[in-house]
């Protein structure tokens, strides 16, 4: 792993005005970015303004120390690295800065080369430190891609899209219905580029309040609002390097743009309740299943956001659209396990399916929990699918406990998409194909009880029988 030195920021702190500006000279001429500080006190003011990756600090300087400087710069900034100088007559007082957290030091006089390497590899520490902290981060919330299934003209475009686009660095505004697969376009996009092995980090502008909004994408400080009891990373932080999706992204409220624009005009960003400057590089992925242009022509997106957001665009067709395709999907989604009988095929793909892969993917789960054996049969089927389709299904001997039976099937089903997103309703209700309000009627027509947390283990949920 090496750092580049045109993306390393680095701050010299020694009150000796000479070997300060030789030493800047040489390390701005090398492509660093450098700033300097004839002080501890002025140091730690820059560095509450400003993320440095390296700190080259003096160990002897009028007013703080430089052992005292480092014990604030490690209790404010522990992310940054930090060199000690010193003279021959403070090399145990240099040791003792090891201790505190310094990177290494260096004992006056030195070459500048020496003093290179030293900071590159400090960098190196500083960078791998911070990849091991986004993939901690990355892991918390990634889910497993699913696989791009489709052989259609529409989806050969598509794919041809992502074999271009993807090894660019280019933003990409990915449109299409709701239930397309934005998201795995993204990741495959992700899969294809220079990044693949950095973090990708995926974001719904729809699914979070525009505060909290503000908190995910740039982070906060510990006490800037209510309930910011501990500082946090935004996610463009946890991308650096990497890639950022944002879903729903016509969402996003005016002062949220002017922010995000800056971005990614710059690289720069500041937490919320914090004034210091960070910088970061990240690949910018954009979805929504809003007309875009619309939306800008309507004052509701900003234009000049829109052209950074749409340096390339890719449309994804519905499933209406994508010839063919159906009958793999189908394949794909049953497993190996199931087959389907042929009529019940043909009504499925006679169908519109207004809400697409997603739309199909639970239909299929809720003909899954309908189905006698492993085979889905027509009756097995949604009944808008059915009659979409003209079909009428075989009929079948009733009983009275059908009303039972089939309430009883339906709040099973209710009970195990809620385990499977982990108690959260707003993707619970989108697995269903209903929107939260009629969640929320479900769950108190079947006695479902869940803690009011969302995202928590649902132990409490009755058993079902």
């Amino acid at each position: 792993m090496t750092c580049d030195p045109h993306k390393i920021d680095l701050l010299l702190v020694d009150d000796d005005a000479d070997f300060r500006e030789t030493v800047a000279r040489r390390f701005t001429r090398r492509g660093f970015r450098v700033q300097e500080a004839t002080h501890g006190e002025q140091a730690l003011q820059l560095a509450g303004l400003r993320e440095f990756d390296v700190i080259v600090l003096d160990m002897v300087m009028p007013g703080m120390s430089g052992v005292q400087t480092l014990e604030q710069l490690k209790l404010t900034h522990p992310e940054c690295e930090v060199i000690m100088l010193t003279g021959q007559g403070t090399i145990e007082t240099a040791v003792q800065a090891m201790k505190l957290g310094a990177y290494d030091y260096l004992t006056k006089p030195f070459p500048l080369a020496e003093l290179e390497v030293l900071i590159e590899k400090a960098c190196e520490r500083r960078q791998l430190r911070k990849e091991n902290e986004q993939l901690k981060a990355v892991l918390n919330r990634s889910q497993r891609p699913l696989e791009i299934i489709g052989q259609s003209p529409a989806m050969q475009q598509v794919f041809r899209m992502i074999e271009r686009a993807g090894p660019t660095d280019k933003a990409i505004l990915i449109q299409g219905e709701s239930g397309t697969g934005k998201e795995l376009v993204a990741r495959a996009l992700q899969r294809a580029s220079g990044r693949a092995e950095k973090p990708m980090v995926v974001i719904n502008c729809a699914a979070l309040p525009e505060a909290l909004l503000e908190s995910e994408l740039f982070g906060h400080e510990k006490g800037s609002f209510t309930g910011a009891v501990a500082t946090k990373q935004g996610l463009f932080e946890v991308a650096d390097g990497g890639t950022l999706f944002i879903d729903e992204i016509g969402e996003l409220a005016g002062s949220l743009q002017a922010k995000l624009l800056r971005v990614l005009e710059d690289g720069s960003l500041r937490r919320v309740g914090s004034i210091k400057e960070r910088r970061v590089d990240v690949r910018l992925l954009a979805a929504s299943n809003r007309d875009m242009v619309k939306e800008v022509a309507e004052g509701r997106f900003r234009e000049d956001l829109y052209y950074r957001i749409n340096v390339m665009s890719l449309q994804i067709p519905p499933l209406r659209e994508r010839e063919g395709d159906i009958p793999l999907l189908v394949k794909h989604i049953l497993g190996k396990q199931w087959t389907i009988e042929p009529e019940a095929l043909r009504a499925i793909e006679a169908y519109s399916w207004p809400g697409n892969v997603r739309q199909l993917i639970n239909a299929l789960e809720r003909a899954q929990i309908m189905a006698d054996g492993e085979q889905l049969r027509v009756q097995d089927l949604p009944r808008e699918i059915l009659a979409a389709a003209n079909v009428k299904p075989r009929p079948v001997a009733a009983t009275a406990a059908d009303g039972d039976f089939l309430a009883d099937i339906q709040r099973a089903h209710i009970v195990e998409v809620l385990r499977r997103e982990r108690g959260n309703k707003a993707r619970t209700a989108r697995a269903l194909g209903v929107n939260r309000r009629s969640l929320y009627r479900l769950l108190e027509k079947y006695h479902i009880h869940l803690p009011d947390a969302e995202g928590a283990q649902l132990s409490e949920l009755p058993a079902v029988h």
